[in-house]
């Protein structure tokens, strides 16, 4: 099973960081043990002092395919849930700055907190009107539509899929709205799908 996890896929976000739009969906990998599950609490990692969580929808892959036209993508996605992409922002801008692949700052263990449960593609009325929101102690602190994507998600997986053959279970995670900031212990993330409540944990 892989992660795929999808940088730069809203303008808001791009901007944040005074980027350009990329001409095609930029991504990389997640290890399996990246993943956090049934809203387990996460410890903060002692490697880094400045943990970021974003979060995002995340998109379940029903089949197995390679080169898949986007016009039939959407066969490979039967469920969306949502997750958090959590970044070591020190160590990834120690990466940058020296050229190095950032893989580091966010693959470690249980960087991929994802909900304890997903909604079957059917239930939306229209997979590009999703309303998504994250909360930091209570606070609204993220907000996203996927109407607002860059890349819809047939472009990603018609993409993704010339270069990475896709498999029954495989996850990906389609891009942050906007940047959060700093996440510290002692707090509480909840994220929504709409006004369903789908994740629900603890930073120790």
């Amino acid at each position: 099973m892989k992660i795929i996890c999808i940088g730069m896929n809203y303008v808001k976000h791009i901007e944040e960081f005074a980027g350009e739009i990329p001409p095609n969906p930029v991504f990389f990998l997640k290890p399996e043990t990246a993943l956090l599950r049934n809203n387990q609490p996460f410890f903060y990692p002692d490697f880094t002092k400045n943990l970021h969580g974003e979060v995002e929808l995340v998109l379940r892959i029903c089949r197995v395919g390679r080169s898949i036209p986007e016009r039939f993508a959407s066969r490979y996605i039967s469920e969306i849930g949502l997750g958090i992409d959590f970044t070591a922002r020190d160590i990834q801008e120690e990466c940058k700055k020296k050229g190095l692949p950032w893989e580091i700052a966010k693959g470690f263990d249980y960087s991929a907190p994802i909900s304890p449960y997903f909604i079957p593609v059917g239930e939306f009325k229209n997979v590009n009107n999703i309303n998504f929101r994250l909360e930091l102690d209570g606070k609204s602190v993220q907000n996203g539509n996927s109407a607002n994507l860059i890349f819809s998600f047939n472009r990603i997986i018609a993409y993704v899929s010339q270069f990475i053959t896709l498999k029954i279970g495989d996850l990906i995670f389609t891009g942050a709205p906007d940047r959060t900031g700093c996440v510290e212990t002692g707090c509480n993330l909840k994220g929504y799908i709409d006004d369903k409540q789908m994740l629900d944990f603890d930073i120790k």
